[in-house]
């Protein structure tokens, strides 16, 4: 946990579903001092948090993609990802939350800290999802967002990914583990692992090995119900669920420009989901897709530094003009 990690506590947080309970948001504040900068969010992948110099050293920080010294960043932890430490923190009753739910703790952490303007929003994975739901929740709120290797929705696809890993959960006797090694294997492609392993052994074949490795190390920074929560809610997007499942009416009272970033070999969350998202809204929208390259599949947001650095500086150097401060009232 990072030294530098604050809440801010929501006593009578409403869901969805129309319970209240009492949450935590845990957040961080990195490089220029809040409300003297432009302020960019970085929403956090599933198993990620809100310490993204550290997972994401190579985009965000001094002289970098995201660049601390000119911007401020702002990074929330999803309530209840454990990030913390807090047992008492933890969500146990995932299922009655949805992901548009942390859309709006998130808002409610912002309007604490006087952010009522965000110039540009970054996310990867659920992160990006988060975006989308945000986004159409709080029209007004971003100047930009930058969604990355994800959709405005959970696709059958994703749907049923999340719930093989909900079984997984459920019934293993090594849960976490099991579970991370199953979603490994759709995060990468198969020519990722040959490219990676070629079938090399030591005692075992070496992809095996690196399955495991990565079990047990998400077992040691995350508990049962944190990855249930975060999981659960993957399966939720869906910021046009209000609309009829129709994004270009959910977008209607925001102008918002959205510049997308694919991975051309994501079996995740897939370019072609991305690409027909932009023919959808091309004529109606500032919107721009964009793709990275990559053998390695959906993690390729996370391996690709070089094109994910050049994308996004690109994106934030075509926003300096527009990068205006607003004040709340």
């Amino acid at each position: 946990m990072s030294s530098s990690l604050k809440h801010i506590h929501l006593p009578d947080f409403q869901l969805r579903c129309g319970k209240k309970q009492s949450i935590s948001v845990g957040y961080q504040i990195f490089g220029c001092q809040l409300h003297t900068a432009p302020i960019i969010l970085v929403n956090h992948a599933l198993t990620g948090n809100s310490s993204v110099i550290d997972w994401w050293s190579d985009i965000v920080g001094s002289q970098k993609a995201i660049d601390t010294d000119r911007y401020t960043v702002v990074a929330l932890d999803i309530p209840g990802n454990g990030f913390d430490g807090e047992v008492e923190h933890l969500i146990y009753n995932y299922p009655d939350w949805i992901l548009e739910d942390v859309a709006h703790a998130f808002a409610e952490a912002l309007q604490q800290l006087r952010i009522c303007y965000v110039h540009a929003g970054v996310g990867g994975s659920i992160g990006g999802c988060l975006l989308w739901e945000m986004t159409v929740a709080y029209p007004e709120l971003f100047g930009t967002i930058i969604p990355i290797a994800s959709d405005w929705k959970a696709t059958d696809w994703i749907i049923a990914n999340c719930h093989i890993q909900e079984r997984i959960l459920l019934n293993s006797k090594q849960p976490i583990e099991d579970a991370r090694q199953h979603a490994m294997t759709f995060y990468r492609t198969p020519q990722s692992l040959r490219h990676k392993f070629n079938r090399a052994k030591d005692a075992d074949f070496k992809v095996n090995s690196w399955l495991n490795h990565h079990g047990k190390a998400l077992k040691k920074r995350f508990t049962l119900p944190s990855y249930q929560l975060v999981n659960h809610l993957l399966a939720t997007a869906n910021a046009s669920k209000n609309h009829h499942d129709n994004i270009l009416k959910a977008l209607a009272n925001s102008d918002v420009r959205i510049r997308l970033i694919a991975v051309d070999s994501d079996g995740f969350f897939t370019a072609q989901e991305d690409y027909e998202t932009y023919q959808l809204l091309k004529n109606y929208r500032d919107i721009e897709y964009h793709e990275i390259n990559s053998i390695h599949g959906h993690d390729a947001f996370l391996i690709e530094q070089e094109q994910v650095t050049e994308l996004i500086t690109a994106q934030l150097q075509q926003l300096e003009s527009s990068a205006l401060l607003k004040a709340c009232v």
